[in-house]
């Protein structure tokens, strides 16, 4: 019977181990992304460059651009389309008011494609480190 309590107590304390073990993993899994609320309470609106200001972003953090879709949407663009104010059949338009898109690595251009909305600066810039 001895015995039977000495396998029993390593048992347990192997499973309590792989327990930590695959808690501690998911905690950092779910560390490593965050989300950002575009504009803050402000949300998905003009004159907005600046908000990315202080902010650090990485692969895989998510962005949620709030507004009204009846007055702008979000496209993601490349450098020319964010400088140039204009979306490519390359592009990815999101019209539903509360749209979540996920970073990838390096720069992330976002603007808005209505007429002259971009131009007004209804557009971002997210760098995004590894």
């Amino acid at each position: 019977m001895a015995r039977q309590g000495r396998c029993s107590a390593i048992g347990v304390v192997l499973a309590s181990t792989l327990l930590v073990i695959l808690s501690l993993q998911f905690k950092i899994a779910i560390a490593k992304a965050a989300t950002f609320t575009v504009g803050d309470t402000s949300g998905w609106t003009f004159n907005i460059q600046s908000w990315t200001d202080g902010k650090k972003f990485k692969a895989g953090d998510s962005l949620i651009f709030n507004y009204d879709p009846s007055l702008h949407d979000v496209a993601t663009v490349d450098v020319d389309g964010y400088d140039g104010c204009t979306v490519s059949p390359s592009s990815s338009t999101y019209t539903s008011g509360k749209d979540t898109i996920k970073l990838k690595e390096g720069q992330n251009y976002f603007i808005c494609s209505l007429p002259s909305h971009c131009d007004w600066g209804l557009k971002i810039a997210v760098n995004a480190s590894a």
